[in-house]
């Protein structure tokens, strides 16, 4: 239940203040554990996210656009147009020029990318599973709170 306090603001509970510090306490972990992972793998964070992004394609295509990779790692264009030439560079990533559009370029992963993303993904199942039973927990706790999940814009 969501009580409001005296200027009619919704009230903040103890239990609500514990379990969002939870959750941060456990993505924190997580970030961190993933941090050191990809350094094992002589990968860089940003690096690694940009690998996963590009093989996680949500079109199952395994490559990916300068574009489509701003918009999912939320960083500016001529950021990931960087990280994505260093990554080139590195021989972590490919260009692969549209057939249809030569404006447009595609980028996928290497065999050298690939076997790096792969080793660092096994690395991190523990944590992963680790997280999600923290986030489903925090799910459980919020409900319990009487805190309504978002609703889709």
């Amino acid at each position: 239940m969501i009580l409001s306090d005296a200027r009619g603001e919704d009230s903040v509970s103890l239990s609500e203040y514990q379990s969002v510090a939870e959750l941060r306490g456990a993505l924190r972990k997580f970030l961190r554990v993933s941090e050191q992972a990809a350094r094992r793998h002589g990968l860089t964070q940003q690096r690694y996210l940009l690998l996963l992004m590009i093989k996680g394609a949500p079109d199952g295509s395994q490559r990916s656009t300068v574009t489509s990779l701003a918009e999912r790692l939320q960083l500016a264009q001529s950021t990931v147009t960087e990280l994505v030439a260093r990554a080139v560079q590195a021989g972590l990533v490919a260009r692969d020029p549209s057939s249809d559009d030569g404006r447009v370029v595609f980028f996928s992963l290497t065999p050298e990318g690939e076997r790096r993303l792969a080793g660092l993904l096994r690395d991190l199942r523990a944590e992963r599973a680790s997280l999600a039973m923290m986030v489903a927990a925090y799910a459980e706790s919020q409900l319990a709170e009487g805190l309504e999940p978002p609703t889709k814009r």
